[in-house]
């Protein structure tokens, strides 16, 4: 049961409560998203909800198609593969750009966390919060609004589909997250430009593959 909504800004919170709703599985990909029903748990108007809606489908999240409603995307290997082509050029920008400009303690200590959750066996949902924090971090650091503005159209549709890859079968990501990550912020802190650019892309294009394998009919 979806919480209702707080008064930040109804549309905001709602997208929030929805966005939250989908990450949690509890409206699976493919779903409709009907906004009577969505108001009433939320505790707002339909035109918040209209408006949450909207947000989400910016973000990649949701579709709208007319007199059809809105749905979650679906996760079909063609949608992966466009997403993660788009993933794999700006993870190479904003690794080259965040040369220098990287907080590395910062990213040394994100890297440490999954370490330590690893070890205490939690979730791999939790491992994956902290992994796209890490990358939350570095687009900050490149101070390039632009590109922090690309990733943040992609993003909620990489967690998604991050989330659909981990769910199918987590112990190939267990089995990589520390390792590839401590690797980043090593390359990060030699200042290897063309180092970081090719490992960022492979870092994508390696998850592609492993979600590929799992949703491929």
């Amino acid at each position: 049961m979806l919480r209702p909504a707080g008064r930040r800004g109804l549309a905001e919170e709602a997208a929030d409560r929805i966005r939250d709703a989908v990450f949690g599985g509890e409206f699976p990909p493919g779903s409709a998203l009907r906004e009577v029903d969505l108001a009433a748990q939320l505790d707002v108007s339909r035109g918040s909800v209209r408006e949450g809606l909207a947000i989400l489908e910016r973000e990649g999240l949701v579709r709208g198609e007319w007199h059809r409603g809105t749905k979650v995307i679906d996760l079909t290997v063609r949608d992966a593969e466009e997403v993660y082509s788009v993933r794999a050029a700006l993870e190479g920008l904003a690794g080259r750009a965040a040369i220098g400009r990287a907080d590395l303690a910062a990213l040394t200590g994100l890297v440490d966390r999954m370490a330590q959750r690893l070890a205490d066996g939690v979730a791999s949902e939790e491992l994956l919060a902290l992994d796209i924090e890490f990358h939350d971090t570095i687009y900050q650091a490149t101070a390039n609004r632009r590109l922090i503005e690309a990733w943040y159209a992609v993003r909620s549709q990489v967690y998604l589909f991050q989330l659909t890859r981990i769910r199918l079968g987590h112990n190939e990501y267990r089995a990589v997250v520390v390792d590839e990550h401590r690797q980043m912020v090593q390359l990060l802190e030699r200042g290897e430009a063309h180092a970081v650019t090719r490992f960022a892309e492979e870092h994508v294009h390696s998850a592609l593959r492993a979600l590929v394998e799992q949703i491929s009919p």
